[in-house]
């Protein structure tokens, strides 16, 4: 239910509660573009973010960044927790390409001074990337890649990496855990009708959020609509029982266009 039945053609999101569930950290974009098309953002992280518990990986990768053809990171925590590590003992190696998937990842890797950042411009996962011709069998045989990431995660892109001739190294540089939240502050507007959609960007994120509210919480946030932006999630938030679930394009721009073509 909207908060008002009132649209604008400028404000297509007018009286809309939605809510997003990205890590704080990430979530001020999304929040932004949510409000200027008219609508409530609401946030409620399902994942929390901090460094790697052990930071003896990424301090003995520093001084070899060098021996490497190619680095990947998974997400933008990646490139911030790696770099602010690498860069306050060292410069980045001139010839160290670097390589990310997901338009956040790369505006970060921009920030840093990164120009010619290898990634998908559409899929935006582990198949995008190994589709690339710079992750083709000709171009990885006998390289050697770093890819820095949280503390688990998909081996597809190293395991296609390796069978294609490449040397692989992980190296955890951030952690992802369960926010300590009060459900309430979620389920009492879901209760009254009052949340008109739920933003989840992450499959274990569902799985977070099904453990945070518990199954009586559950039931509550089952009849609110959900916008997943990858397929994986999409099965996630079905398997957890929600309702209706919509697949959003990848990234900010995915996910507006579709909450603005479904609530318009």
């Amino acid at each position: 239910m909207s908060l008002s039945g009132e649209v604008h053609a400028d404000r297509p999101l007018a009286g809309r509660r939605l809510v997003v569930t990205r890590p704080l950290e990430q979530a001020d974009s999304l929040c932004g573009r949510i409000r200027a098309a008219g609508g409530e953002a609401m946030v409620f992280p399902v994942l929390a973010i901090g460094p790697a518990p052990d930071p003896a990986p990424l301090d003995a990768v520093v001084g070899r960044l060098d021996e490497f053809d190619l680095a990947f990171f998974v997400s933008p925590n990646a490139v911030r927790y790696a770099m602010e590590h690498v860069l306050a003992h060292r410069a980045w190696p001139e010839k160290l390409r670097v390589a990310t998937v997901g338009k956040g990842s790369e505006r970060v890797l921009a920030g840093y001074g990164f120009a010619d950042v290898i990634a998908p411009t559409a899929g935006f996962d582990s198949e995008a990337v190994i589709a690339l011709a710079e992750f083709g069998a000709d171009a990885v045989a006998g390289r050697r890649v770093v890819i820095f990431r949280g503390d688990g995660g998909r081996h597809l892109l190293a395991d296609t990496l390796r069978a294609r001739g490449a040397t692989v190294e992980f190296v955890p540089c951030y952690r992802r855990c369960r926010p300590q939240i009060d459900p309430a502050v979620l389920l009492e507007p879901a209760a009254r009708g009052a949340l008109d959609g739920l933003l989840l960007t992450s499959s274990e994120g569902v799985r977070n959020l099904a453990d945070m509210v518990g199954e009586a919480g559950m039931a509550v946030l089952r009849r609110v609509p959900v916008f997943a932006s990858h397929p994986r999630i999409v099965a996630q938030a079905r398997a957890a029982g929600f309702a209706v679930v919509v697949e959003t394009p990848a990234g900010d721009d995915g996910l507006l266009q579709a909450l603005v073509s479904h609530f318009g």
